[in-house]
């Protein structure tokens, strides 16, 4: 085996994008191939996701959206455990490497490793003849023993839920020309907020310490509505009860509805919130939504956990329960 140049391709391409990243003392500037992460004394939380071309982003979407999409994804993880953000690594799987895409990608990705204070601390770049791939493995902290799983849900908490529902699955449905895309044909406005919605996740990482303090489970919804509350109550033993008309959504996605442009399913099952669902003590639910006010984020309470291993109902307003034929976006 030869030995690889002193000055290859890839550290080139390392030194020049992603060493001014690279903040945190335990990142030896990327000269190391390894990184050292303090734990202060807390515990380490560990996620990972990786964005794909052609499943999780299109061809087409600029660079810049495609880098706070692959970290954001990950800090949404981090909100919904209630962590602080520590730092990530990142693998890169190029086609080729163009500054004109190479640029905007580490810009947008400097920036909001400095916005949501998780440095960049090592990773790896390859090449690939097929689908780009960006697979970021991020990092947070919480106190010993206090990060919130998806198992502490119990029958009679309140189940409450970040943002908006719906409007990133209404997005691609824009920029693949779908039903939503011709309902908002003389909407600019409406579209570019929904097709945002997509590209750029807005992870809530102002409530981590919130959602600690107050939430008994927690996930992040990234796969639907729906289906991920189906998750957490197996996870904890649980079902739930949903008042579909009580799930928040934007006035883009509720005019859609009026309209009978879109179903109310397609935004249950819909994928790409990134908000943060909980199950909240009574007690303890309106704290949490003073936090999210205080935040500037809304907080909206839709249901119940009830106890029974039954999936979640999901109720109009009438009461009667819808039958939805999907609960989420699958990636297979």
């Amino acid at each position: 085996m030869t030995n690889a140049p002193e000055n290859s391709a890839e550290d080139s391409l390392i030194a020049r994008y992603f060493k001014p990243l690279a903040t945190d003392p335990g990142a030896f500037g990327l000269v190391d191939d390894a990184a050292v992460l303090s734990s202060s004394g807390d515990d380490i939380v560990v996620t990972t996701d990786a964005v794909i071309e052609g499943v999780h982003y299109l061809a087409t979407d600029p660079p810049d959206t495609i880098a706070r999409k692959a970290l954001r994804v990950n800090l949404s993880d981090l909100a919904a455990k209630g962590a602080v953000p520590a730092g990530f690594v990142l693998t890169l799987a190029l086609r080729s490497k163009e500054d004109a895409w190479l640029g905007p990608f580490a810009d947008a990705l400097g920036e909001d490793a400095k916005t949501f204070a998780c440095p960049l601390l090592g990773g790896d770049t390859v090449s690939t003849p097929g689908p780009q791939m960006i697979s970021i493995t991020a990092f947070g902290r919480v106190p010993r023993g206090r990060m919130v799983g998806r198992t502490g849900a119990r029958p009679g908490d309140r189940i409450l839920v970040t943002g908006t529902i719906g409007d990133a699955a209404l997005g691609l449905d824009v920029l693949t020309g779908g039903a939503a895309a011709a309902a908002l044909a003389s909407d600019p406005a409406a579209r570019e907020a929904l097709v945002s919605r997509y590209r750029i996740p807005q992870p809530r990482n102002v409530l981590a310490r919130a959602v600690r303090d107050h939430a008994s489970a927690a996930m992040d919804v990234s796969d639907g509505l729906a289906g991920d509350l189906t998750k957490l109550c197996a996870a904890s033993g649980v079902s739930a009860s949903v008042d579909v008309a009580n799930v928040p959504l934007s006035a883009a996605a509720a005019g859609l509805i009026v309209r009978n442009a879109v179903c109310v399913e397609t935004l249950l099952a819909g994928g790409d919130d990134y908000e943060v669902l909980c199950t909240v003590p009574p007690a303890q639910s309106d704290a949490l939504i003073a936090a999210g006010r205080a935040a500037g984020v809304a907080v909206t309470a839709i249901g119940m956990i009830v106890a029974g291993s039954a999936r979640p109902r999901f109720l109009d307003g009438q009461g009667q329960e819808l039958a939805l034929k999907r609960l989420s976006y699958s990636h297979f």
